[in-house]
């Protein structure tokens, strides 16, 4: 029986959204943002040097058919990427009004975002009064810091002593529908960071937040703060079935690697492997060799949009592709016969772009296992189609009403 190996390189964007421009960035719309492309770009002007030089050099994905899906996607042509495909590959362009992590994963598993978010726009002060009070009541505290929009390895290091002298929880956001909340691992405890934004989250998910993400860190003033990889995300839970919810129903286990548990909340989710990008791609390589016949593994490594493409890290992008691209050679030297790999992602996050936020880009669809060809245009729905197609699980009719892609 097949397995399939769903794998999502977090805001690995390729340019080309129709409807970038009503997205902006720093005040400048998303039009023109293509984090592969532009990386490439970089890359071969010796504009992406720290730590790594020369051209990107992703031969595996390129094969799988990466600069074929960037063309496709934008028109635009990555230079060093452009072999002649030996996977089936494509671009897929979202419906959902969102360039987020929780819209980019629903509609990969089949279900578009059915509502707008709510977004906290103001960058300073961005919390109402009724929110920042829920917080203290339940922190058990006389007020927070923060309370803006910000990066969270800015606002720690801003804000660390003073949460670790007050015990005031450090609340932030972004762009994205979300509630971050940092607090030090010791001073203010683990546990109780993470019991403060479970209890919150089904407060912010009935105003239509999407997440509520805790940060803990450790560290102090004198050496510095870091963060650690006990980070949790409270989502909203998806107002429908979703692809692991089918392939679950169909009697087949699923293996969620990196924060697809989180995102999804645990629905149609048997066992979760967490780590760092490194940590998980061994779980995903330890799967390729475990995982039941029938069985779906769906992975999201996060720090290509969490290291590199939200401090606009050109260098360390390229490199963190190419450290992704060694990786994916032996994943597919480890594919059985009647197994499936995809490759996409969920959002941009061009490191090249203006502002820190993500970028509404398309992104690319490549296939391994399912011989050589084109897809062309999809929606990001059709990857949920393709996924249960080759498990031989039903797919819901309501997948099929979408609109079309390429408009």
């Amino acid at each position: 029986m097949a397995r399939a190996f769903l794998v999502v390189m977090d805001s690995v964007g390729i340019g080309g959204a129709p409807d970038a421009a009503a997205y902006f960035n720093g005040g400048i719309p998303d039009t023109g943002a293509n984090t592969v492309g532009n990386i490439a770009q970089h890359c071969a002007r010796g504009l992406a040097s720290i730590g790594r030089e020369g051209p990107l050099k992703v031969p595996n994905l390129d094969r799988l058919g990466l600069g074929r899906a960037v063309h496709l996607a934008s028109g635009a042509l990555a230079p060093g990427l452009g072999r002649e495909p030996a996977g089936v590959w494509g671009a897929a362009t979202e419906t959902s009004t969102g360039k987020d992590t929780p819209s980019g994963h629903w509609e990969l598993a089949g279900l578009p975002v059915p509502w707008a978010w709510h977004h906290f726009t103001q960058t300073t002060d961005s919390f109402p009064p009724e929110v920042i009070q829920r917080v203290c009541d339940l922190a058990q505290t006389d007020g927070i810091l923060g309370n803006c929009h910000a990066p969270g390895t800015e606002i720690v290091a801003k804000f660390g002593q003073e949460h670790m002298r007050t015990g005031k929880p450090i609340c932030y956001t972004s762009a994205d529908s979300v509630f971050q909340i940092a607090a030090h691992e010791d001073s203010f405890g683990l546990q109780r960071l993470l019991d403060l934004c479970a209890d919150l989250a089904p407060f912010l998910h009935r105003m239509k937040v999407g997440r509520v993400i805790a940060r803990p860190f450790t560290g102090s003033a004198g050496i510095g703060f870091q963060r650690t990889g006990n980070r949790r995300d409270f989502a909203i839970a998806p107002p429908g079935p979703v692809l692991t919810n089918w392939v679950q129903d169909a009697g087949r286990r699923i293996y969620a690697v990196g924060k697809i548990g989180d995102i999804f909340s645990m629905q149609g989710i048997d066992k979760v492997f967490k780590g760092s990008d490194r940590e998980l791609m061994l779980h995903l390589q330890s799967l390729l060799a475990t995982a039941e016949e029938g069985s779906l593994t769906f992975a999201n490594f996060v720090e290509f949009d969490s290291l590199y493409g939200h401090r606009r890290d050109v260098s360390g992008y390229a490199s963190a592709l190419e450290w992704f691209d060694v990786c994916l050679g032996r994943l597919l030297a480890r594919l059985l016969p009647s197994d499936m790999l995809i490759i996409t992602a969920d959002h941009g996050n061009d490191p090249t772009w203006h502002g820190t936020d993500h970028t509404r880009e398309r992104v690319p669809v490549l296939i391994a296992g399912k011989g050589v060809g084109q897809l062309g245009h999809i929606g990001f729905r059709d990857v949920a189609a393709l996924v249960a197609q080759h498990l031989d699980v039903p797919v819901p009719e309501m997948l099929y009403t979408q609109a079309d892609p390429k408009q």
